[in-house]
């Protein structure tokens, strides 16, 4: 515990905590605990956060703790897909971990955990706490559950496909809207907000067996409670972030999200987090161990499964287990056990939901790193969703700047069965943003062509979205990549398990047509995102903003 609250030079800050109804044991004598809330009473992961927020609490007083909950800004990436700014979301990131480093840093907390549920909130906290690096436990929302229609079980992820080219006003549509999200939580595929909770636990941060509680279980707030207390232990202990963070970990989680077929954008985030962590990671990495590692894992995309089915199979332990040949089983987490201890006694409850290494969902691995001409640093697919037909294919580019020009060929019909679609200059600095690509992605499927259309883009995607679409290209249009001199005909050849991605033209060929380029004017000029588009990495590093 620090001595910021302690002598004359602490005046002003016991006065001022006294104004908020704290005593002066609390004030002197006890760990002070902030609780990083991202509470956002209209975006469904997060609603619910206020009630485990009290659970967390009720453990730090019990402990001997006095907690300080604040918040932190979160948002539903879903609330503006189709819209221009989308852009806003992977840059939202960095303003949550500015946020939890600025309040936690002024108010000299001696411990944090930090509750998030969905895509970029989970790891923008994460990098508030690796930045503050004081005793820190992150608690996930945890998913919401499934809904019903006609007898099929129904997604959010579901929702654009069922939906797309329908009557707003017909009662399919309404019905769809009314049990798409069914109560609060994260949208139950391996998405990207369920692949950062079970990265959370896999990075040693969160309780073993907790991430994947569903939001409305009793056990999520019986799970927060029991962190409240261990953050108090922490705090006795000096149990730091980077004295986790380590080499060894951050390998285990790149090996975890190939085996589950998580989110593209969950390399992003290690990338960023890595970085922040000062801990070596990179693209190489996740190509080495994406030609070494099977996708196990049923869930929605790569499966038919939910992640509520996933934590009732036994969920990160059970996974953990399975893979075990491939991981460092004595790294420690936030209890003070070593993964191979706490996998010792997990059970793998379904088989189906969860495989062993020798019955995988996709022996090619859950994700792929390609290169070649077209990506000369980096490109990334989870090749756990693409149709076996379409791990390797070539066609003629049909070339567009921006998703929406996308969807709207794809709904006018001027792409066919063979055709590659390039979407760019929606990269880190071009969109700027990296916007998902869900417009597009979400078309191909509802029209019939996601077995037969390829889609390559400087952006990045949803963890929905599945198919052979590639993303993530480095370098990015914007920047003067390859993707900048694609032109309308031109014939691009992907082989997915081989990992290249090529472009048919000659050097010379590029090299003429990079004569010609022009870098496009800046879409934004002002506010937030022009700040992000000065300061933000490319994609194959993280694509956070760094000096």
């Amino acid at each position: 515990m620090n001595n910021k609250f302690v002598g004359t030079d602490a005046i002003m800050r016991r006065a001022m905590l006294k104004g908020c109804g704290f005593d002066d044991a609390d004030i002197k004598k006890k760990p002070h605990i902030g609780i990083v809330n991202t509470y956002n009473e209209g975006a469904p992961g997060h609603a619910h956060l206020n009630g485990i927020a009290e659970s967390i609490k009720q453990g730090v007083w019990a402990a001997g703790g006095v907690p300080v909950e604040f918040g932190a800004p979160s948002t539903c990436g879903d609330m503006i897909v189709g819209e221009e700014e989308l852009k806003y979301e992977l840059a939202g990131r960095d303003a949550v971990a500015m946020a939890v480093e600025y309040v936690s840093t002024v108010h000299q907390f001696d411990g944090l955990i930090l509750l998030a549920s969905c895509d970029n909130i989970i790891p923008g906290v994460m990098l508030g706490a690796i930045r503050v690096d004081v005793p820190s436990i992150v608690i996930t929302g945890g998913s919401m559950l499934t809904g019903e229609y006609e007898g099929e079980e129904v997604l959010p992820s579901d929702v654009g496909v069922m939906t797309m080219g329908k009557d707003a006003d017909s009662q399919k549509v309404r019905d769809i809207e009314n049990i798409a999200c069914m109560c609060p939580g994260a949208c139950s595929t391996m998405g990207t907000a369920n692949s950062m909770q079970i990265m959370t636990e896999v990075l040693g941060l969160n309780l073993p067996g907790t991430a994947t509680i569903p939001a409305v279980y009793a056990d999520k707030k019986r799970a927060a409670r029991l962190a409240g207390k261990r953050i108090v232990s922490m705090v006795q202990d000096d149990l730091k972030p980077s004295d986790i963070l380590n080499r060894e970990i951050f390998l285990n989680a790149v090996k975890t999200n190939i085996a589950m077929g998580g989110s593209t954008n969950v390399i992003l985030h290690l990338l960023a987090l890595a970085r922040e962590a000062k801990v070596e990671l990179s693209m190489d990495d996740f190509a080495e161990f994406g030609n070494q590692i099977p996708c196990i894992c049923g869930v929605k995309p790569s499966g038919s499964y939910s992640v509520v089915d996933f934590h009732k199979a036994g969920g990160v332990p059970a996974l953990l287990k399975e893979i075990k040949s491939y991981l460092a089983l004595d790294v420690s987490t936030i209890t003070g056990q070593t993964v191979g201890e706490i996998i010792a006694e997990a059970k793998n409850l379904n088989q189906n939901v969860i495989r062993s290494l020798d019955n995988p969902i996709n022996s090619d691995g859950g994700l792929k790193i390609l290169r070649g001409n077209l990506a000369p640093n980096s490109a990334i697919v989870r090749s756990s969703s693409v149709p076996e037909s379409m791990k390797k294919f070539s066609g003629p580019a049909k070339v567009f700047d921006r998703d929406q020009e996308g969807v709207k060929a794809i709904k006018e019909g001027k792409i066919e069965p063979g055709d590659v679609m390039v979407i760019r200059y929606e990269g880190p600095k071009g969109a700027p943003g990296m916007k998902e690509i869900m417009l597009s992605t979400d078309a191909l499927v509802a029209y019939g062509l996601d077995e037969s259309v390829g889609l390559i883009t400087d952006g990045r995607f949803s963890g929905f979205n599945h198919g052979p679409i590639i993303g993530h290209v480095t370098p990015e249009a914007y920047a003067g990549g390859p993707l900048a001199l694609v032109e309308d005909g031109d014939i691009i050849s992907v082989d997915i398990k081989n990992s290249t991605l090529d472009i048919k033209l000659s050097e010379k060929e590029l090299a003429a047509r990079r004569e010609k380029w022009q870098q496009p004017e800046a879409k934004v000029k002002q506010g937030m995102m022009h700040i992000y588009a000065q300061l933000c990495k490319s994609a194959d590093q993280g694509a956070g903003m760094t000096i």
